[in-house]
């Protein structure tokens, strides 16, 4: 589907839509973080779309490479991650389902993915700190040398055309076929989007649960229903068949693609798809060995009742982000610890599911995608360095101490202060607050700095 929509214009009429709004450097990191969160149903499809199609835009306004690719970086399995459609869900819900079922959990993959969803604090914090950082114009370590030399540099000579031809470049190609060229994208998504939900609705009872008396404005009535859903693979898949079909048709409405075309763009898609398939294979085969060696088992009889519950969540976000950091796959990692580390936390619990379950699956699933954040060897890093035209040493150096600092937010004032019974919201309110400080310390500049801050345009 996302082939067709690429093909078929979709996300580059997004982006002739977002150039209107683009006058400076700031506004074009904003538009390269909301194209990020668009781009919400991969993380390899993020980094490609992404960082190629912003990055003589971004080179326009001189911003550097390498904090293009950090953007792209930081807003594609974040995203992805949380994102209740995604490649990533179905991965992640199977995982759940299956230590659900081990535990003898009465909750469906789907319902503990959302009790999890609330103490996912690093990527949260980590979408937060994107904004922030961009509002507040404000960088530090070797990212702020690498935007000061983008700054006194004129753009890179490898662009293709000026800022100036590329906008008539497109707003001429997309008055010549069609004038709403980001309808081929946001309509796939929105049906997608739509048919999904109303699946696991359905699939959930829940019509049966509104006649009773429930609210569809309300949080708990959702997930009551997503708790009884049954069949969310087969839901997930017929909302993707659907949406390539609504994907399909875009296309040749507008006139955009042929069949032949449309032929290629569906081999294409199944081949950028192999890459994930092996990766799920090889994270299966790990969670399969685990089960095998009764890993699980082992760790809960050494340590149950010898590690706190208190503290036994932000250990296991370290040990995911160790993990994930040295062998580069946040897949990988989960496979592994979610069979192993769950049921200790479900020990730790009194053989109930209760608060420390809920936090520590946020916590292997945040850890799993801060170490692969990080990690030189992750593919994601390396995509998003290619597509970003920038060298992968140089967007590693520059990402990482970004990425420790909201990592270290996120275990010490998210994790610690949750586990001791704090509700998610006031953790996240807390470690906020305290990234706003960070930044507003940083604001003490000399004046100079000062006159150019308040020149610069939106």
């Amino acid at each position: 589907m996302v082939e067709v929509v690429v093909a078929s214009g979709g996300f580059k009429g997004i982006i002739l839509w977002l150039l209107k709004y683009i006058k400076g450097r700031k506004s074009a990191q904003l538009a390269t973080a909301l194209m990020g969160i668009l781009c919400f149903i991969d993380d390899y499809t993020n980094a490609i779309i992404v960082g190629s199609m912003m990055q003589p835009i971004t080179d326009w306004f001189r911003v550097s490479r390498e904090k293009l690719a950090f953007l792209v970086d930081a807003t594609s399995a974040p995203i992805a991650g949380l994102a209740v459609i995604s490649t990533w869900i179905a991965y992640e819900v199977s995982l759940l389902a299956a230590v659900g079922q081990q535990l003898n959990i009465a909750k469906s993959g789907y319902s503990m993915f959302f009790d999890a969803l609330s103490f996912r604090f690093y990527c949260l914090l980590m979408i937060a700190f994107v904004f922030m950082h961009i509002l507040l114009s404000r960088d530090f370590g070797p990212m702020k040398a690498a935007e000061q030399r983008a700054k006194t540099k004129d753009p890179p000579k490898d662009n293709e055309a000026t800022l100036s031809e590329t906008m008539d470049n497109l707003i001429s190609t997309s008055q010549a076929k069609s004038p709403g060229r980001a309808a081929n994208a946001l309509i796939p998504l929105a049906g997608l989007l739509l048919f999904h939900i109303t699946g696991l609705w359905f699939d959930g009872d829940g019509p049966a649960r509104l006649r009773e008396g429930g609210s569809l404005l309300s949080l708990s009535y959702w997930r009551d229903v997503i708790g009884h859903v049954q069949n969310s693979p087969l839901v997930l898949a017929f909302a993707g068949l659907f949406g390539l079909t609504l994907a399909l048709l875009c296309a040749r409405i507008s006139g955009h693609l042929n069949a032949s075309v449309m032929r290629r763009c569906l081999w294409r898609g199944s081949k950028r798809a192999a890459i994930p398939f092996g990766i799920l294979i090889l994270a299966w085969s790990l969670k399969n060995c685990c089960d095998s060696l009764k890993t699980g088992q082992f760790l809960t009889t050494i340590l149950a009742g010898k590690v706190s519950p208190y503290w036994f969540p932000p250990i296991l976000f370290f040990v995911a982000s160790i993990t994930s950091f040295a062998t580069g796959t946040s897949y990988g990692t989960m496979a592994i610890l979610i069979p192993t580390a769950i049921p200790i936390a479900y020990a730790l619990d009194g053989d109930t599911y209760g608060l420390t379950t809920m936090i520590s699956l946020g916590a292997v699933l945040d850890g799993a995608i801060f170490g692969d954040h990080c990690s030189p060897i992750s593919d994601t890093t390396i995509m998003s360095s290619i597509a970003s035209s920038c060298p992968l040493i140089d967007h590693v150096r520059t990402q990482l101490p970004y990425s420790l600092l909201v990592a270290a937010l996120a275990l010490l004032f998210a994790y610690i202060p949750a586990a001791l019974g704090l509700p998610p919201a006031w953790t996240l309110i807390l470690a906020i607050s305290l990234m706003a400080c960070f930044f507003l310390i940083l604001t003490r500049i000399n004046p100079k700095e000062l006159k150019d801050f308040q020149s610069s345009n939106l």
